[in-house]
């Protein structure tokens, strides 16, 4: 695994206090009170709207991001991010149609821009991420609120933080 780094700004344009985290950190409301910019430095990171890597969920890979509209942010509150570790290798999920891995399955091994118009249908219950780092997003396209897949069983969509079971495409994590 290689390492990052991330660096949070409570002003837009890189300015007023910072904060520079090189790890996962689930609770970052102690180190700045707002945050309108963010420089990521090296790596990938996925970054939270609330405390426990929970509520909207942004990712971010090397690059500047003057203002919380860069990264399609609601507002500016960020208060966990997780680091997301470098994959080589593989990418496999299965997904299926059902709570705990139930009803029907199919697996996934590339990027899937519609997921509708691949499968069929377009309710994810429960999945299985094998191998490698994924983006769920709840549009087609890559657009819309976006989850974190790291490898791991989820057993119902609540588990990665998901408002409903609608999965409009998926997108493999190799931006490095």
């Amino acid at each position: 695994m290689t390492g990052g780094k991330i660096i949070f700004y409570e002003d837009r344009n890189f300015g007023g206090r910072h904060y520079e985290c090189m790890s996962d950190c689930s609770d970052l409301h102690s180190y700045f009170n707002r945050c309108n910019s963010i420089r990521v430095e090296s790596g990938c990171f996925m970054i939270y709207e609330r405390s426990n890597y929970m509520g909207h969920q942004y990712f971010l890979s090397r690059g500047e991001y003057p203002d919380y509209q860069r990264w399609m942010g609601m507002s500016d509150s960020i208060r966990s991010c997780r680091m997301i570790p470098m994959h080589r290798g593989s990418w496999r999920m299965r997904l299926y149609e059902r709570s705990d891995m139930g009803g029907q399955m199919m697996e996934l091994m590339d990027d899937c821009p519609n997921f509708m118009d691949r499968f069929r249908w377009s309710d994810v219950h429960s999945c299985n991420v094998m191998d490698g780092h994924w983006l769920f997003y709840d549009q087609p396209n890559y657009r819309g609120r976006m989850y974190y897949m790291r490898p791991g069983e989820y057993r119902r969509y609540s588990d990665w933080g998901g408002m409903s079971s609608r999965i409009g495409s998926i997108r493999r994590i190799m931006d490095y």
